[in-house]
């Protein structure tokens, strides 16, 4: 558990205790004051042992990692812009006349071989990424 998040949870659960007993005695305050206490001194000694060649470890693997989903991340956004555009081919295809529908019927049908071949390179990068 982070600093923060350790900090963030004492203070929830000190106004969650205040709140179900408005009024708390002087034991009560005693023993909070006291365990938030024990608790800070348990962070500082956090703080002494976490080495911070790990977090550059940890920084570095994940810059590696994001590299890899590089291509898929561009295939997946091509795709779904293409998807997009022949959605709204298709809506336009309802309203046209004949003529009009000839010609988005083989905008289509191009655009249709080429999602094809993105949908195929997408799943081949998952099976290269996974």
């Amino acid at each position: 558990m982070k600093k923060s998040e350790l900090n963030k949870f004492i203070k929830e659960s000190i106004i969650e205790t205040l709140s179900e007993n408005p009024i708390p005695s002087k034991d009560e305050v005693e023993d909070t004051t006291a365990a938030v206490k024990d608790l800070k001194k348990e962070l500082e000694g956090l703080d002494e042992d976490i080495d911070v060649d790990d977090d550059k470890d940890a920084v570095a693997q994940a810059k590696a990692a994001r590299g890899k989903h590089k291509k898929l991340d561009i295939a997946v956004k091509a795709l779904k812009s293409l998807e997009t555009d022949m959605k709204s081919l298709a809506r336009k295809y309802s309203a046209a006349d004949e003529t009009e529908k000839e010609d988005i019927k083989n905008v289509l049908k191009t655009k249709t071989e080429k999602k094809k071949e993105l949908k195929s390179l997408v799943d081949k990068l998952e099976k290269n990424v996974v």
